[in-house]
């Protein structure tokens, strides 16, 4: 089943960038090595931490190619696509060579803040739309409002969709998604720190920020959750409870591209409106590392 290749750990790709703010793909290729020598299970492509709202079409283009290549079927690829126009995600997807991609990444729509109503509409079109499955994502922090549990659930139907990165923080409509979902119908949890309790409620895995810099410690400690390895898993946690927050104090990437830096994978340049970690964050991370 397509479903069996999402159990464990998806990291969310960041998109380096040289100096002059280009796309950098000598640090793109670092990137793809390190994590997957790291031990990830599949790449999630021009998602959030891709800074996709900042690349152009042409770029987002080159880029996928440039990774189809690179991995060359080593590991499942996700792809993200969505936005506050319905009408232009479908031409997006059509648009787009979505051959060798395993599933799509559709965020929620934002800024409109649509009734669950509209959210049900515009998934049942991308659904409809897409010749790939679509995975859901719930991120409320940053859309402005929150895919219910009672709508996840109704989607569930949709034979083209057939899973929720699920990034709101709340265990109780995480726990109802688990509770009423279809056996088949993945949730995946979009925020590193709660992966572990939703793995022990039904979770299969995380779509990961921290795994672009810490992949093999990530993949070890999902992997534990995975086996009911509890307490294995929390001492692997716990590495993570003080930087994670650093992660997001001036927004994500710009935190893991701190670290990334500082490994010598890639630089910490990011695109306005975001701007690279100020000198302060620096030092925090720094002396977390």
């Amino acid at each position: 089943m397509i479903q069996d290749i999402f159990r464990g750990t998806g990291v969310a790709l960041v998109t380096p960038f040289t100096k002059d703010l280009a796309v950098d793909y000598e640090g793109l290729q670092k990137l793809l090595e390190f994590t997957i020598k790291g031990g990830v299970n599949y790449l999630v492509v021009n998602g959030t931490t891709a800074e996709s709202v900042t690349t152009s079409a042409a770029e987002k283009a080159d880029i996928l190619a440039f990774i189809k290549k690179h991995v060359n079927g080593k590991l499942p690829l996700v792809y993200g696509i969505g936005g506050n126009c319905t009408q232009h995600v479908l031409e997006t997807i059509a648009q787009t060579d979505l051959s060798g991609i395993s599933a799509l990444l559709s965020v929620s729509p934002y800024y409109n803040k649509p009734s669950q109503q509209g959210i049900y509409q515009h998934y049942q079109q991308v659904a409809d739309h897409s010749p790939v499955p679509v995975v859901l994502y719930n991120v409320p922090s940053r859309t402005g409002s929150n895919i219910t549990a009672d709508t996840t659930l109704k989607l569930a139907a949709h034979e083209n969709i057939i899973g929720i990165k699920e990034a709101s923080a709340n265990m109780e409509q995480c726990m109802l998604i688990a509770k009423h979902k279809p056996q088949d119908f993945l949730l995946i949890s979009g925020d590193d720190l709660m992966t572990l309790p939703m793995l022990s409620f039904g979770a299969v895995g995380v779509i990961s920020v921290l795994a672009n810099a810490f992949p093999e410690k990530f993949c070890q400690m999902v992997q534990h959750g995975l086996n009911h390895n509890f307490t294995e898993a929390a001492e692997l946690l716990y590495n993570f409870v003080d930087i994670n927050p650093l992660m997001y104090e001036e927004s994500n990437p710009v935190g893991v591209k701190a670290v990334l830096e500082r490994f010598g994978v890639c630089t910490a340049k990011v695109r306005l409106p975001l701007v690279e970690a100020s000198s302060g964050l620096k030092d925090k991370i720094y002396k977390l590392l």
